[in-house]
Protein backbone atom coordinates (compact mmCIF):
# COMPACT_ATOMS: atom_id res chain seq x y z
CA UNK A 1 0.00 0.00 0.00
CA UNK A 2 1.31 3.44 -0.95
CA UNK A 3 2.15 5.46 2.15
CA UNK A 4 1.71 9.25 2.10
CA UNK A 5 3.65 11.68 4.30
CA UNK A 6 2.41 15.18 5.03
CA UNK A 7 4.47 18.34 5.38
CA UNK A 8 2.33 20.80 7.32
CA UNK A 9 0.38 18.00 8.99
CA UNK A 10 -1.21 20.16 11.70
CA UNK A 11 -2.48 22.88 9.35
CA UNK A 12 -6.02 22.96 7.98
CA UNK A 13 -5.13 21.02 4.84
CA UNK A 14 -2.81 18.63 6.67
CA UNK A 15 -5.57 17.63 9.07
CA UNK A 16 -8.07 17.28 6.21
CA UNK A 17 -5.66 14.99 4.34
CA UNK A 18 -5.19 12.83 7.43
CA UNK A 19 -8.96 12.49 7.68
CA UNK A 20 -9.20 11.36 4.04
CA UNK A 21 -6.41 8.82 4.51
CA UNK A 22 -8.24 7.39 7.52
CA UNK A 23 -11.64 7.28 5.81
CA UNK A 24 -10.27 5.64 2.66
CA UNK A 25 -8.02 3.21 4.55
CA UNK A 26 -4.80 4.54 3.02
CA UNK A 27 -1.38 4.40 4.67
CA UNK A 28 -0.21 7.51 6.52
CA UNK A 29 3.58 7.67 6.76
CA UNK A 30 3.51 10.49 9.33
CA UNK A 31 3.70 14.24 9.43
CA UNK A 32 6.20 17.08 9.75
CA UNK A 33 5.57 20.60 11.02
CA UNK A 34 7.61 23.73 11.76
CA UNK A 35 10.82 22.86 13.58
CA UNK A 36 10.77 19.17 12.64
CA UNK A 37 13.41 17.46 10.50
CA UNK A 38 11.83 16.74 7.07
CA UNK A 39 14.40 14.07 6.09
CA UNK A 40 13.14 10.97 8.00
CA UNK A 41 9.62 11.39 6.64
CA UNK A 42 10.89 11.77 3.07
CA UNK A 43 12.74 8.47 3.46
CA UNK A 44 9.79 6.65 5.04
CA UNK A 45 7.01 7.76 2.68
CA UNK A 46 6.24 6.56 -0.84
CA UNK A 47 4.88 10.02 -1.67
CA UNK A 48 4.83 13.40 0.05
CA UNK A 49 2.21 16.15 0.16
CA UNK A 50 3.32 19.66 1.15
CA UNK A 51 0.79 22.19 2.45
CA UNK A 52 3.13 23.97 4.83
CA UNK A 53 4.61 27.42 4.13
CA UNK A 54 6.83 28.92 1.42
CA UNK A 55 9.70 29.37 3.88
CA UNK A 56 9.87 25.59 4.38
CA UNK A 57 9.73 24.60 0.72
CA UNK A 58 13.46 24.56 0.04
CA UNK A 59 14.16 22.14 2.90
CA UNK A 60 11.23 19.92 1.94
CA UNK A 61 12.30 19.74 -1.69
CA UNK A 62 15.87 18.94 -0.67
CA UNK A 63 14.68 16.11 1.58
CA UNK A 64 12.39 14.69 -1.11
CA UNK A 65 15.11 14.93 -3.73
CA UNK A 66 17.69 13.25 -1.48
CA UNK A 67 15.28 10.39 -0.74
CA UNK A 68 14.01 10.11 -4.32
CA UNK A 69 10.42 10.57 -3.11
CA UNK A 70 7.77 12.21 -5.33
CA UNK A 71 6.10 15.27 -3.84
CA UNK A 72 2.84 17.16 -4.36
CA UNK A 73 3.20 20.88 -3.55
CA UNK A 74 -0.02 22.64 -2.69
CA UNK A 75 1.61 25.46 -0.73
CA UNK A 76 0.65 28.83 -2.20
CA UNK A 77 2.29 32.25 -2.10
CA UNK A 78 5.36 30.95 -3.93
CA UNK A 79 7.91 33.31 -5.49
CA UNK A 80 9.82 32.92 -8.77
CA UNK A 81 12.75 31.66 -6.66
CA UNK A 82 10.54 28.89 -5.27
CA UNK A 83 9.48 27.88 -8.77
CA UNK A 84 13.14 27.73 -9.79
CA UNK A 85 13.78 25.33 -6.89
CA UNK A 86 10.86 23.19 -8.04
CA UNK A 87 12.23 23.10 -11.60
CA UNK A 88 15.61 21.98 -10.28
CA UNK A 89 14.13 19.24 -8.08
CA UNK A 90 11.98 17.99 -10.96
CA UNK A 91 15.12 16.94 -12.80
CA UNK A 92 15.54 14.13 -10.27
CA UNK A 93 12.07 13.39 -8.84
CA UNK A 94 8.43 13.69 -9.85
CA UNK A 95 7.00 16.99 -8.58
CA UNK A 96 3.41 18.17 -8.96
CA UNK A 97 2.86 21.82 -8.07
CA UNK A 98 -0.57 23.40 -8.12
CA UNK A 99 -2.48 26.32 -6.68
CA UNK A 100 -5.52 24.10 -6.08
CA UNK A 101 -6.06 20.34 -5.84
CA UNK A 102 -9.86 20.36 -6.19
CA UNK A 103 -10.82 18.45 -9.31
CA UNK A 104 -13.58 20.94 -10.12
CA UNK A 105 -11.07 23.78 -10.14
CA UNK A 106 -8.85 21.81 -12.53
CA UNK A 107 -11.76 21.68 -15.00
CA UNK A 108 -12.60 25.34 -14.36
CA UNK A 109 -9.05 26.28 -15.27
CA UNK A 110 -9.38 24.46 -18.58
CA UNK A 111 -12.68 26.22 -19.32
CA UNK A 112 -11.17 29.63 -18.56
CA UNK A 113 -8.27 29.01 -20.90
CA UNK A 114 -10.62 27.89 -23.68
CA UNK A 115 -12.93 30.87 -23.22
CA UNK A 116 -10.06 33.36 -23.19
CA UNK A 117 -8.60 31.80 -26.34
CA UNK A 118 -11.87 32.10 -28.26
CA UNK A 119 -12.85 35.59 -27.12
CA UNK A 120 -10.80 38.59 -28.20
CA UNK A 121 -9.00 41.13 -26.00
CA UNK A 122 -12.03 43.40 -26.22
CA UNK A 123 -13.59 41.02 -23.68
CA UNK A 124 -12.48 42.13 -20.21
CA UNK A 125 -11.39 39.45 -17.73
CA UNK A 126 -11.82 39.89 -13.98
CA UNK A 127 -11.04 37.26 -11.34
CA UNK A 128 -12.69 37.53 -7.93
CA UNK A 129 -11.77 35.25 -5.03
CA UNK A 130 -13.01 35.03 -1.43
CA UNK A 131 -11.44 33.15 1.48
CA UNK A 132 -11.57 32.89 5.27
CA UNK A 133 -10.07 35.61 7.43
CA UNK A 134 -6.91 33.57 8.15
CA UNK A 135 -5.81 33.27 4.51
CA UNK A 136 -2.24 34.59 4.24
CA UNK A 137 -1.70 35.28 0.52
CA UNK A 138 -3.64 37.46 -1.90
CA UNK A 139 -4.52 36.94 -4.66
CA UNK A 140 -4.93 33.26 -3.83
CA UNK A 141 -2.88 30.63 -5.59
CA UNK A 142 -6.03 29.46 -7.33
CA UNK A 143 -6.83 32.96 -8.58
CA UNK A 144 -3.34 33.24 -10.01
CA UNK A 145 -3.70 29.81 -11.59
CA UNK A 146 -6.91 30.98 -13.27
CA UNK A 147 -5.17 34.16 -14.38
CA UNK A 148 -2.33 32.14 -15.87
CA UNK A 149 -4.88 30.04 -17.74
CA UNK A 150 -6.61 33.12 -19.14
CA UNK A 151 -3.28 34.67 -20.16
CA UNK A 152 -2.14 31.42 -21.78
CA UNK A 153 -5.39 31.28 -23.74
CA UNK A 154 -4.59 34.71 -25.13
CA UNK A 155 -0.94 33.92 -25.74
CA UNK A 156 0.37 36.57 -23.33
CA UNK A 157 2.30 36.61 -20.07
CA UNK A 158 0.19 37.20 -16.95
CA UNK A 159 2.97 39.38 -15.55
CA UNK A 160 2.45 41.79 -18.45
CA UNK A 161 -1.33 42.13 -18.14
CA UNK A 162 -2.07 41.57 -14.45
CA UNK A 163 -3.80 44.29 -12.43
CA UNK A 164 -4.08 43.28 -8.78
CA UNK A 165 -4.98 46.59 -7.17
CA UNK A 166 -6.89 49.49 -8.67
CA UNK A 167 -6.79 51.71 -5.59
CA UNK A 168 -5.68 55.18 -6.67
CA UNK A 169 -5.93 54.40 -10.38
CA UNK A 170 -7.89 56.73 -12.63
CA UNK A 171 -9.01 56.48 -16.20
CA UNK A 172 -10.60 53.74 -18.28
CA UNK A 173 -9.73 50.08 -17.96
CA UNK A 174 -6.83 49.14 -20.23
CA UNK A 175 -7.81 46.65 -22.94
CA UNK A 176 -6.34 43.19 -22.55
CA UNK A 177 -5.64 43.42 -18.82
CA UNK A 178 -6.66 40.71 -16.34
CA UNK A 179 -7.92 42.11 -13.06
CA UNK A 180 -7.93 40.50 -9.60
CA UNK A 181 -9.99 41.22 -6.51
CA UNK A 182 -9.49 39.46 -3.15
CA UNK A 183 -12.10 39.25 -0.39
CA UNK A 184 -11.38 37.97 3.13
CA UNK A 185 -13.83 37.17 5.89
CA UNK A 186 -15.37 34.65 8.22
CA UNK A 187 -14.88 30.96 7.46
CA UNK A 188 -15.21 30.98 3.65
CA UNK A 189 -13.41 27.87 2.36
CA UNK A 190 -12.81 29.26 -1.11
CA UNK A 191 -14.87 30.92 -3.84
CA UNK A 192 -13.47 31.79 -7.28
CA UNK A 193 -15.24 33.50 -10.17
CA UNK A 194 -13.91 34.50 -13.57
CA UNK A 195 -15.95 37.15 -15.37
CA UNK A 196 -15.55 37.71 -19.09
CA UNK A 197 -17.39 40.89 -20.01
CA UNK A 198 -18.00 41.94 -23.58
CA UNK A 199 -20.12 44.67 -25.13
CA UNK A 200 -23.69 43.85 -24.11
CA UNK A 201 -22.97 40.37 -22.74
CA UNK A 202 -21.19 38.69 -19.85
CA UNK A 203 -19.99 35.18 -18.98
CA UNK A 204 -19.20 34.04 -15.44
CA UNK A 205 -17.39 30.81 -14.59
CA UNK A 206 -17.51 29.99 -10.88
CA UNK A 207 -16.34 27.36 -8.42
CA UNK A 208 -17.38 27.35 -4.77
CA UNK A 209 -15.77 25.08 -2.21
CA UNK A 210 -18.07 24.09 0.62
CA UNK A 211 -15.77 21.58 2.31
CA UNK A 212 -11.98 21.48 2.61
CA UNK A 213 -12.21 17.72 2.02
CA UNK A 214 -12.45 18.33 -1.75
CA UNK A 215 -8.89 19.68 -1.73
CA UNK A 216 -7.67 16.82 0.44
CA UNK A 217 -9.19 14.19 -1.86
CA UNK A 218 -7.57 15.81 -4.86
CA UNK A 219 -4.19 16.00 -3.12
CA UNK A 220 -4.33 12.31 -2.20
CA UNK A 221 -5.38 11.38 -5.74
CA UNK A 222 -2.45 13.41 -7.08
CA UNK A 223 0.03 11.77 -4.69
CA UNK A 224 -1.10 8.26 -5.61
CA UNK A 225 -0.84 9.13 -9.31
CA UNK A 226 2.59 10.73 -8.92
CA UNK A 227 4.16 7.59 -7.44
CA UNK A 228 4.15 5.93 -10.87
CA UNK A 229 5.55 8.89 -12.81
CA UNK A 230 9.15 9.50 -13.89
CA UNK A 231 11.07 12.59 -12.80
CA UNK A 232 9.53 15.79 -14.08
CA UNK A 233 7.24 18.68 -13.22
CA UNK A 234 3.51 17.95 -13.43
CA UNK A 235 0.18 19.72 -12.98
CA UNK A 236 -3.27 18.56 -11.90
CA UNK A 237 -4.27 18.47 -15.58
CA UNK A 238 -2.09 15.40 -16.00
CA UNK A 239 -3.80 13.63 -13.07
CA UNK A 240 -7.14 13.97 -14.88
CA UNK A 241 -5.64 13.19 -18.26
CA UNK A 242 -6.46 16.61 -19.70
Amino acid sequence: MTSIGIYGSMGRMGVAIQDILAVEGLAHAGGVDAGDDPVPLARAADALVDFSAPVALEAHLAAARDAGTPIVIGTTGLSPAHHALIDTAARDIAVLQTGNTALGVVLLTRLVREAAARLGPEWDIEIVEAHHRHKLDAPSGTALMLGEAAAAGRGVSLADVRVADRAGLSGARAEGTIGFASLRGGSIVGDHSVMLAGAGEQIELTHRAGDRAIFARGAVKAALWLVDQPAGRYSMDAVLGL
